[in-house]
């Protein structure tokens, strides 16, 4: 079973340290029940019992400090392997205990990334003392353009700073221990990465923006006192660390949407199956089944490409920086994959989806937040259009890059470099895996593709086309589909994923590209050439009602599998 069942956590752990805080933070959310939890939903609790238990068992400080920083403790580390796996966990139980990890994730990012080291040990001996951190980058008036950002340190006496300036949308602005702040010298307009502690008289917290169990707060700094100590970068580092960290944490958002339609799912088939109507269970109409079998396609789909994803990141180097493709593409596909999951489910249990006693009135809530935050999809598609010309036309012999569930720190991450160079990095030819897979969906799909390299090719977007983000957006969806099913095939060898479910994750991969082709042959400034390219990438999957009736029967086997503590 590739799905997370809380009452079966039988993923492959290199350490018992690792397997503890797993089993631990699933004990934590089980003995609070479902009742407590939906409880402090409606009423807007500040999840101190999470901290708490976090506080209490190490399990920040373990997860999130790199080694040689860990003041004794073995197994500290920056494990992407097992931060997926918490991150699921998290997400399963609840966007807001998912989201306090998450914004500690950011604001970690500089002061590891930083020369600091004076820094990085404060921060340290906060994880130790159970402290959550903050990212403090974007502002009311410009967003998350940094370009613009307001915020200054305008030179004292002695190496010395006050801070001006104020932040808004900022996760954990009411706890964080440290704030990795992003502002400008007010002398030389040079970028500067400084850290700022939320308890310190002159932090001012305004309020907080949202209506939830979370803290995103905004935030002003009134002449607030910095020294060199609490520089983290400057110039073209704090411009890199802004990016770079981005590049680590919005990976991180794809795995809150698993683990939200995975609970939504047990939720789905428990009452699905077990509810009747005009004498027959819900579960026996042909139209539940399709929608049930859909869902759980795309959602094992997800969980596929996340995780060869992660793979790519733990592997990467100077040299190899293909991850800065997949990881976007956790961001915005499997995020966007997670919406499409929760609206089948929904379609199925319809009214049931909004009763106040479901876990999946907050998934329906909480799954459209995900594709919104660390960069909305269309950031995220601009950005990987940029490596569309290499990855089709100058592929590049790579090793093999195995499973990587070992137990190791993933150094790389806080030394990714320079910012930049995006549309000189090169990928291995996708040809490689699809041509190791011969299935009737999948043989499909590949005809799509040959023709979609065809249109790059022969009805090349022009100069004006290329300036259209109507038209990119159109044409990256179709990119991105190419990416999204390279890595589910590479992950369905590694995890021996059967025949059937993998063609029928390319029926719904199949009906994609058609979709996303009709799209772009829609658009206003599409050409009569690029027109009959995409009309030829319209294509219908195979239909094998024996594989579909198997697929079917897997996922009705998930009746009764999981259901929280009341």
């Amino acid at each position: 079973m590739i799905l997370l069942n809380p009452k079966h956590l039988d993923r492959y752990y290199p350490d018992e340290r690792s397997r503890a805080i797993m089993q631990k933070t699933v004990a934590f959310f089980e003995q609070k029940g479902k009742l407590k939890l939906k409880a402090d939903d409606y009423d807007r609790v500040w999840y101190a019992d999470l901290l708490d238990f976090v506080k209490r068992e190490g399990i920040f400080a373990t997860l999130l400090t790199p080694s040689g920083y860990g003041d004794g403790d073995a197994d500290a580390r920056w494990d992407t392997w097992r931060n997926c796996e918490f991150n699921e966990i998290l997400g399963f139980y609840g966007l807001p205990y998912w989201y306090t990890w998450q914004v500690t994730i950011l604001g970690l990012g500089p002061i590891w990334m930083s020369q600091n080291e004076d820094a990085k040990r404060r921060a340290a001996q906060a994880l130790r003392d159970g402290g959550i951190f903050g990212f403090g980058l974007s502002e009311k008036e410009h967003g998350a353009d940094i370009y613009a950002s307001d915020m200054l340190l305008v030179p004292q006496a002695d190496d010395a700073y006050l801070a001006r300036g104020d932040k808004y949308y900022i996760g954990n602005a009411n706890r964080a221990a440290m704030i990795s702040t992003f502002g400008k010298f007010s002398d030389s307009q040079d970028y500067v990465f400084f850290a700022v502690d939320s308890q310190h008289p002159r932090f001012q917290l305004i309020q907080n923006i949202v209506a939830s169990q979370s803290y995103v707060g905004e935030f002003m700094l009134d002449d607030y006192p910095i020294t060199a100590a609490d520089i983290l970068s400057r110039g073209q580092d704090a411009w890199d660390a802004s990016l770079n960290t981005v590049n680590v944490g919005k990976y991180n958002l794809g795995w809150a949407s698993i683990g939200i339609c995975t609970h939504a799912f047990y939720e789905a088939i428990n009452h699905a199956a077990n509810r009747f109507l005009y004498g027959r269970a819900v579960t026996d109409f042909g139209h539940v089944q399709q929608m049930f079998t859909d869902a759980y396609a795309r959602l094992v789909a997800m969980k596929l490409f996340a995780l060869r994803a992660a793979d790519y990141l733990r592997s990467a180097s100077a040299s190899d920086r293909r991850y800065l493709l997949y990881n976007p593409m956790v961001k915005m596909k499997v995020t966007t994959q997670g919406e499409e999951v929760v609206n089948l489910l929904w379609d199925v249990i319809a009214a049931k989806g909004f009763e106040r006693s479901m876990y999946f009135e907050m998934a329906a809530r909480d799954i459209r937040a995900l594709p919104k935050l660390e960069g909305t999809v269309h950031v995220n598609i601009a950005l990987i259009i940029k490596f569309m010309p290499n990855y089709f036309f100058n592929p590049a012999a790579y090793p093999d890059v195995p499973r990587r569930d070992d137990a190791a720190h993933d150094d790389f991450l806080f030394h990714q470099g320079p910012a930049r160079g995006l549309g000189k990095i090169r990928f291995h030819d996708y040809n490689l895996v699809f041509s190791r897979f011969d299935l009737p969906n999948v043989n499909v799909f590949k005809e799509q593709v040959a023709v979609f390299k065809e249109f790059l090719g022969r009805a090349t977007p022009s100069e004006e086309q290329a300036l259209d983000t109507d038209f990119l957006l159109a044409l990256g969806e179709l990119f991105a589909q190419v990416v999204y099913a390279q890595l589910i095939l590479e992950n369905a060898e590694i995890y021996h994923v059967h025949a059937d479910l993998v063609d029928q994750i390319f029926d719904f991969m199949v009906r994609d590209v058609s979709r996303y082709a009709l799209q772009l042959y829609s658009k206003a400034s599409s050409t009569a050439a690029q027109m009959a390219l995409a009309l030829r990438m319209v294509r219908k999957p195979v239909f094998d009602e024996a594989r579909y009736r198997r697929v079917w029967a897997e996922v009705y086997g998930y009746n009764g599998a999981y259901e929280m503590q009341p």
